[in-house]
């Protein structure tokens, strides 16, 4: 005898709310939201791409995660925008917040009216479907650039494809991507680059380019040639960033080791942000415009 099949009614779990049922939990629901809010913004972003029009990502993750909180009330699952099913509205014409609603409310109705006839649709004819909306959607311009962008951001792509593969699932996947982009725009940022000039019998400048943090800080330390450099030196900050302390520690000891050989170093370039954290730490610098 078959049961009666129910409609969704508001209720509340029925769950110990305990400090080990959250733990429990916890996982899964971060899993969860990361995936969706990834996944939502890449799928705004692409219609933005698409529509040549700008939406509020802000005002996306809010609604989205109210609407998941309230669905879990009745039963349901949390959900987030489809990057397939948003390209085949978009491309089949649909512009407006009209057409997501039609497209949700319409399978709302083939859930709780025509679920015994949806479910007589074979398998493999959804496989089917998925793999042309997979086809549809795929950039396939980014694999014949994919020797042309930066290697850094090639390997970052390959890895997060490989991973979420490998393990099915998403959210280890982006996590991946995100952790290996972090530490890719780290060691980008670390790099500093100095140029030099010396006018006839004037001071020697210091050229810094480059953002000047805790992760640069021995490197411009050694930029300098303090025993064969002149009496007077510049140190030219217009294409670099003083960003914290160890930044500010860096500077003072470059402006020790030329004080202890009788030189004068001054400070030119500095912005308005650096000269702040500079001047928070106590350092006192000599400026030169």
């Amino acid at each position: 005898m078959k049961s009666a099949r129910r409609s969704p009614f508001f209720h509340l779990p029925e769950v110990p709310f305990s400090l080990d049922m959250l733990l429990t939990v916890l996982p899964y629901s971060l899993a969860l939201a990361v995936v969706g809010i990834t996944e939502s913004l890449l799928t705004a972003t692409l219609v933005d791409e698409l529509t040549e029009t700008k939406s509020d990502k802000n005002r996306e993750i809010r609604g989205q995660g109210i609407a998941n909180v309230i669905t879990g009330f009745f039963g349901g699952m949390a959900g987030c925008a489809m990057i397939g099913q948003t390209v085949i509205n978009v491309k089949s014409g649909g512009r407006k917040r009209l057409s997501t609603f039609v497209a949700g409310a319409f399978l709302l109705f083939l859930i709780l009216v025509l679920g015994s006839v949806v479910k007589q649709i074979p398998m493999s004819a959804l496989v089917g479907v998925m793999f042309m909306v997979s086809i549809g959607t795929f950039d396939w311009n980014s694999l014949r650039t994919l020797n042309k962008i930066p290697r850094g951001d090639a390997v970052v792509m390959v890895v997060t494809v490989a991973v979420v593969v490998y393990t099915s699932n998403l959210a280890i996947g982006v996590v991946c991507g995100v952790v290996l982009s972090a530490l890719n725009f780290g060691w980008n940022m670390a790099q500093l680059k100095v140029n030099t000039s010396v006018d006839g019998s004037g001071p020697k400048v210091y050229e810094i380019s480059g953002q000047l943090f805790f992760g640069t800080m021995l490197h411009f330390i050694d930029l300098f040639e303090a025993h064969r450099d002149p009496q007077q030196v510049i140190i030219d900050f217009s294409r670099s960033h003083v960003w914290d302390q160890s930044a500010v520690n860096a500077i003072a000891k470059v402006l020790e080791k030329y004080e202890k050989l009788g030189k004068k170093v001054s400070i030119a370039g500095l912005n308005a942000e650096s000269r702040k954290v500079i001047d928070r730490v106590g350092l006192t610098v000599t400026s030169t415009h």
